[in-house]
């Protein structure tokens, strides 16, 4: 009997010893929050997923997405996230004042979306007068891409409807309440409810995409961490497999 209750002791030590582990390893994790544009959305959830297995100790909160606009006046409004990735250069420095140095970590074009079938014969931008088209309102990033695009091809365009975010442009494209739309080149290439045409002068409006770490997040060194594995090999291959072109 002496016996077996040392056996009981020890086992109910070693389940202890477990335990206290198991609360010490949880106490250690950390959680961040990410704000990203609309048109990053399948790239870095995928991210997200590889930066977890690499970083068992860091959850990422589901990323908040939007257009890049309204999440950096959120940032300035007070919201506290760790890390912002922009569409565009000129909403990560509308909140420079809170953000560490910002790198640039991807590319996109824009693209004119119909959908599957094109029933409106939309074949470059001066078709879009006239039909049912839908883009981003000029103080989000596809839509001050859009405007600078029309601009170069010399279309004078009025929108059915602005949208906040490309996510929206592009829904709208695919459900069938607009004959086309100007999203970037990746949101439609992952979208087969669609059909991509690629304007003239595309590749004259690139937008280059920033990202950076908060520098009041309670967590800099994880958002650092994040913000790296974005720049970094990992991060860079799964953009590219989702259309992104490289810095």
């Amino acid at each position: 009997m002496p016996h077996r209750r040392a056996v009981a002791v020890i086992g109910g030590l070693a389940l202890a010893g477990s335990a206290l582990a198991a609360c010490s390893a949880e106490e250690h994790r950390t959680s961040i929050t990410v704000f990203a544009a609309a048109s990053l959305a399948a790239s870095f959830d995928d991210i997200a997923e590889g930066f977890e297995g690499e970083h068992a100790d860091i959850d990422v909160e589901p990323i908040v997405y939007d257009g890049s606009s309204t999440l950096a006046t959120q940032i300035a409004e007070g919201a506290a996230p760790d890390v912002f990735a922009s569409a565009d250069e000129a909403n990560m420095t509308a909140v420079d004042e809170f953000t560490e140095t910002p790198e640039i970590f991807a590319e996109n074009t824009l693209v004119i979306a119909v959908p599957q079938g094109n029933p409106a014969g939309i074949e470059t931008l001066a078709d879009l007068p006239g039909a049912t088209v839908v883009t981003c309102a000029a103080e989000v990033p596809c839509g001050s891409a859009s405007v600078r695009l029309l601009d170069l091809a010399g279309v004078e365009l009025e929108p059915a409807s602005l949208e906040q975010n490309v996510t929206a442009v592009l829904t709208k494209v695919s459900t069938g309440d607009a004959d086309a739309g100007l999203v970037y080149a990746t949101d439609a290439a992952g979208d087969d409810t669609v059909e991509a045409i690629v304007p003239e002068h595309a590749d004259e409006v690139v937008n280059r995409y920033p990202v950076a770490a908060l520098s009041g997040s309670d967590s800099p060194d994880a958002a650092s961490a994040f913000v790296d594995y974005v720049t970094g090999a990992e991060g860079q291959q799964v953009l590219a497999d989702h259309g992104f072109g490289a810095p």
